[in-house]
C-alpha cells in the first residue's frame, strides 16, 4: 500500500450534480471517508486527461496507457482512446469502456477488454488526482477539465504523432499557386507509422488499399522553441535527401504543410480512420501511449499566421 500522502491542505473545485454545482473538496482525507466522497471526486470534472509524460513506475494499466482522456459517470467508464473524433464522440465523453464502482479511496474498475483494476485514489492539487496501481507500483496523474473549456488545441500538438499515425494515409487536397516548383509537388499521399513514414505518387482518389508506396524513410517531429501552436517536420528519404515543413492542424482530419525552401503551402486530409479500443472490437496492440519528449528547434515561424 502507499503510504506518503500526496496533499495536505484543502482544495476546491466545482463538480455539476443534478444539474446543479456544489462544491466538492479534493483532499485525501475527504476522499477516504467514503464511496460516496471518493465517487463524488470522480465525477467532479467531464474529462480527465491522463497525462503520459507524467506517469510514475515501470509498469502499465493498459487502458489508461492508451487513453486521451476519461470520464466516471454514475458507474459507467468513457475513454477517447483517438484524438480524431474527440470533443464529437459519446457528446465528447469517448465510448463506454466499461464500468467502475468505488470504495473509501479507491475505485474498481471492470474494463470491457483489460478486465478488473482496483486503483487508488490520490489528490494532488485542485483540479488533479493520481490514479495508483499497488500491483505494478505505477502511478497515472489525470487533469480535470469541464468538457466546455478543454483544451482541444493543447491535446492534438501535444500528441501529434498519434494524430499523424490515426489514419491509414494522408491525401494531398491543395497545393497552393504560391511558390517555387519542386519535387515534394508530385508526391499525392503520406503515411506515418510509429517508426518511419511512406509517401506515394499514386494519382488523387487511389483506393487507400491500392496504394504503392514510392518513397521511405525517417521522419522527425520537433517542438518549436517559444510557440506551442507550431510543430516542425523533416522527411529524411532513403537515398533522396530530406524535406523541412512547418506543421499546423486545421481540423481532426485536415493537416497543413508549409514548405519553407519553396514557399509553398500544402493540405493533407486523412483517409481510413483508424478507431482504437472500440468496446465491441479489442484494441489494436500497436497503439500505445508512451513518454515521448520530441527535440525542440530554435526556429522562427516562415508563414505569416
Amino acid at each position: 500500500m502507499k503510504t506518503i500522502k500526496l496533499l495536505t491542505g484543502y482544495f476546491l473545485l466545482a463538480t455539476l450534480l443534478v444539474s446543479c454545482y456544489a462544491e466538492v473538496i479534493i483532499e485525501d482525507d475527504f476522499i477516504e471517508e467514503s464511496a460516496f466522497n471518493t465517487d463524488q471526486v470522480l465525477q467532479s470534472y467531464d474529462l480527465w486527461y491522463v497525462d503520459i509524460n507524467a506517469t510514475r513506475g515501470n509498469g502499465e494499466v493498459p487502458f489508461l496507457q492508451r487513453a486521451f482522456t476519461v470520464s466516471f459517470d454514475r458507474g459507467v467508464l468513457y475513454a477517447n482512446n483517438n484524438i480524431v473524433g474527440i470533443g464529437k464522440t459519446g457528446g465528447g465523453y469517448g465510448i463506454d469502456v466499461g464500468t467502475y464502482g468505488t470504495l473509501r479511496g479507491t475505485v474498481d474498475i471492470d474494463h470491457d477488454i483489460d478486465g478488473s483494476w482496483f486503483l487508488e485514489v490520490y489528490a494532488v492539487n485542485n483540479n488533479t488526482i493520481e490514479l495508483y496501481d499497488a500491483s505494478t507500483d505505477t502511478s497515472y496523474y489525470l487533469k480535470g477539465y469541464r468538457i466546455n473549456n478543454f483544451d482541444y488545441d493543447m491535446v492534438f500538438y501535444d500528441n501529434i504523432n498519434y494524430f499523424l499515425q490515426e489514419y491509414d494515409a494522408w491525401e494531398k487536397i491543395y497545393t497552393s499557386n504560391a511558390g517555387a516548383i519542386n519535387d515534394f509537388d508530385n508526391e499525392n499521399y503520406l503515411q506515418f507509422l510509429p517508426n518511419y513514414f511512406r509517401s506515394s505518387l499514386d494519382a488523387p482518389n487511389t483506393n487507400v488499399s491500392n496504394l504503392r508506396w514510392d518513397f521511405e524513410g525517417d521522419y522527425q517531429v520537433y517542438n518549436v522553441q517559444g510557440d506551442n501552436s507550431l510543430k516542425t517536420l523533416t522527411l529524411d528519404y532513403d537515398f533522396f535527401g530530406n524535406d523541412y515543413f512547418e506543421l499546423y492542424v486545421i481540423n481532426d482530419s485536415t493537416i497543413e504543410l508549409y514548405h519553407p525552401d519553396s514557399g509553398t503551402t500544402y493540405e493533407f486530409k486523412g483517409r481510413g480512420y483508424i478507431e482504437y479500443l472500440k468496446s465491441d472490437s479489442g484494441y489494436d496492440e500497436s497503439k500505445k501511449r508512451s513518454k515521448t519528449s520530441n527535440p525542440t528547434m530554435n526556429v522562427e515561424r516562415k508563414k505569416a499566421k
